[in-house]
């Protein structure tokens, strides 16, 4: 069944890191993932931009007009999926520096289950109050560097001394990616497809 991880790796990770390893579900399968759990934070972003409103501080909710909110979040949901595809493919192409030999699927399944408390995190949206949403935030990049630092050795069958490296790297990797969606999306604002407010 889909999505048939996400209470293991909240509940027990390690041993549904072995689970996951043991089993390896197909390419579809982990597509089948993350296409479901991004779709969380988009209709969520959606809803709190278009119908409930952003609390920034003091003063009235901001919202966007309809159109503008869903605009945004279609693009936040392409790249999200963007996201975890590129981590994938940094995940396998840094394998072979660490005397690992994954397939594609199995760097896929690691990007996609360490990255689903990322996406799930975005339900928060619906209580659209920004300390609330940032806590949230910070709370689920805090246990996703953990799901990966715990992954990496049993998905990648190497040593944890190795899979600690591994992950760190991965992590920087992960930044660097982060930071590049940020300029691209500034870049397209400043182009003139920023959101558009209601007044």
């Amino acid at each position: 069944m889909i999505l048939n991880h996400i209470w293991g790796l909240y509940a027990h990770p390690r041993e549904e890191w072995q689970t996951i390893e043991k089993r390896h579900e197909s390419l579809m399968y982990s597509l089948a993932h993350i296409l479901i759990v991004a779709l969380i934070p988009s209709i969520c972003g959606y809803y709190a931009a278009a119908h409930v409103g952003w609390s920034i501080g003091a003063g009235d909710p901001i919202k966007l007009t309809q159109n503008s909110a869903m605009i945004m979040s279609i693009g936040m949901y392409a790249s999200m999926i963007a996201g975890v595809f590129a981590l994938a493919y940094l995940i396998h192409w840094m394998a072979k520096t660490f005397d690992s030999s994954p397939n594609f699927t199995q760097s896929l399944e690691l990007a996609a289950y360490t990255a689903t408390p990322l996406l799930m995190v975005g339900i928060t949206a619906l209580f659209p109050v920004l300390w609330f949403v940032v806590s949230a935030g910070l709370a689920a990049i805090a246990y996703s560097v953990y799901l990966l630092y715990s992954g990496v050795p049993i998905m990648m069958n190497i040593p944890e001394e190795k899979g600690f490296i591994y992950a760190s790297s991965v992590v920087t990797c992960g930044l660097v990616l982060l930071v590049s969606i940020m300029a691209a999306t500034a870049i397209l604002w400043s182009l003139g497809l920023g959101p558009e407010y209601i007044s």
